[in-house]
């Protein structure tokens, strides 16, 4: 079985409060663009185990792929199983949920694999477990989260913009990003965030915003740069997304955003990739 896994971005992203538990609530518009993994099972395989070439993701027990899969077959009562191969396109630790989305992909292939033993909120509370983001993957579709990211909303007023996304080439450590965020800057805590979604439908470049921007700004000045080139390369908005490197710039159409990951001759094809919005 060979599913696409598909990278996510934050058009909104604010930190409402620290919890008890360590944890942040959020409000935050989350979307699927057209860059993906690409994951294999093979069920012949009598036991769980993941391969993939990339470096950085590792080939064992602490791949979220891997605690997807064994967290299905404890919740399904069966012995593990199924050799996971992962081919990766979205970058590592780069603000875009690869590894959530990863996990994701391996619940609802099982699922189905096994003639859908669970619901899919069920699938999701499953997610829980394992990440933030993973109940929205799960989901599957342009999402308002709020809580620590569990609870979705599905958001109907997205046009489908073409998307430019570059990648400095370095990781950022999530978790450093919001010990280090300013609960008392964010300038969204006294508005309505429905109101404001709802005008993001026709004009959302114009209210695109990421609290953790301005922490993972201080400590990496390139993703400034990277907003600046896609700005000048005819991006409608930029915006980095969750808590980085990775930034994005928005485009009403193909052509303008074809031309603007040409200009970008700074980077490798391994740093700028072309998408779209899914809705």
């Amino acid at each position: 079985m060979k599913v696409l896994s598909p990278a996510k971005i934050n058009l909104f992203l604010e930190v409402v409060e620290k919890r008890p538990d360590g944890y942040h609530n959020l409000c935050s518009l989350m979307c699927c663009i057209t860059l993906y993994d690409t994951i294999s099972l093979d069920m012949a395989s009598d036991e769980i185990s993941i391969s993939c070439e990339h470096p950085q993701v590792p080939e064992d027990k602490t791949n979220l792929a891997y605690r997807a899969a064994d967290l299905f077959f404890k919740s399904l009562k069966k012995p593990g199983k199924g050799r996971i191969l992962i081919e990766k396109k979205i970058p590592v630790g780069a603000g875009l949920g690869g590894g959530s989305s990863n996990a994701a992909a391996v619940l609802l292939t099982l699922n189905r694999y096994y003639d859908f033993p669970f619901t899919n909120d069920q699938l999701r509370a499953m997610g829980r477990g394992l990440g933030a983001d993973v109940p929205f993957f799960i989901l599957g579709k342009t999402s308002i989260a709020t809580g620590i990211g569990e609870k979705l909303e599905v958001y109907y007023g997205l046009k489908p913009y073409h998307v430019v996304l570059i990648n400095p080439g370095f990781s950022v450590s999530t978790a450093m990003v919001y010990k280090k965020v300013n609960l008392g800057l964010t300038k969204y805590n006294k508005i309505n965030k429905y109101t404001l979604f709802s005008e993001m439908s026709s004009d959302i470049q114009d209210h695109l915003y990421n609290d953790l921007e301005t922490v993972t700004v201080a400590m990496y000045p390139e993703i400034n740069l990277a907003k600046e080139l896609l700005l000048e390369s005819g991006a409608l908005g930029a915006l980095m997304t969750g808590s980085g490197p990775t930034v994005f710039g928005l485009f009403a159409d193909a052509g303008s955003a074809e031309k603007a990951y040409s200009s970008l001759t700074h980077f490798s094809r391994e740093q700028k990739f072309l998408a779209e919005i899914i809705v």
